[in-house]
């Protein structure tokens, strides 16, 4: 049975006002340092991992090191995971894409199967990545414990097609920042124990 430990990285600046954050490299804020190494204590408190994999954006990086100084895992980055290119979109507010482009921006929340970014990705693109890594974890690591380290979204296509369900539910699926996920697969059948548990990091403040 291979066992994913699907964690989304630490809080960073644009969160709140929310941004299309993407490729833009944001590092983690001191809030964010402390959720991850609050993270990293409560796998290496319940679990033993034999390895982290991770997007390969800074935040996300950050995230699963301080995880690998709790558990002792290695930590390998691979491009499957990496967040969501919104193109043009990146780094602006909501509210800047909804003044410039309403009718897209409404159409990405209530339909987000139908959205390809300008000069961007598709969700469908992001789905068809994630099922990529999905396949190298189980083929590679039929019996262990695996971390790994993504963004809201990236996180939000994994559950998706683990829980079966279509991309029209991708906003149905709340990804918290350090929020852990358990997921156990094994040749017959496909378990979600928990998602986003976020109870080791409710006590932090910015």
């Amino acid at each position: 049975m291979t066992r994913i430990l699907l964690v989304r990285h630490g809080s960073v600046e644009g969160i709140d006002p929310e941004r299309f954050r993407g490729r833009a490299e944001t590092p983690l804020t001191d809030l964010g340092r402390r959720q991850a190494s609050a993270t990293g204590e409560r796998i290496a408190a319940h679990w033993q991992p034999s390895v982290i994999y991770t997007s390969p954006m800074g935040r996300c990086v950050a995230t699963a090191r301080a995880i690998a100084a709790s558990t002792g895992c290695a930590v390998k980055a691979i491009d499957q995971l990496n967040d969501l290119d919104y193109g043009q979109w990146q780094w602006k507010t909501f509210v800047e894409v909804q003044a410039d482009s309403a009718a897209l921006f409404d159409r990405w929340f209530s339909a987000p199967e139908l959205v390809r970014f300008p000069s961007g990705e598709s969700l469908q693109d992001l789905l068809g990545r994630t099922a990529d890594a999905l396949r190298l974890f189980i083929d590679d690591h039929p019996r262990e414990t695996l971390v790994v380290v993504g963004h809201d979204s990236v996180n939000r296509a994994i559950l998706l097609q683990l829980l079966q369900q279509s991309p029209s539910t991708y906003w149905r699926l709340v990804q918290s920042p350090c929020g852990i996920s358990e997921i156990d697969i094994d040749h017959e059948h496909t378990r979600v124990v928990r998602i986003n548990e976020t109870a080791h990091v409710e006590g932090l403040t910015p």
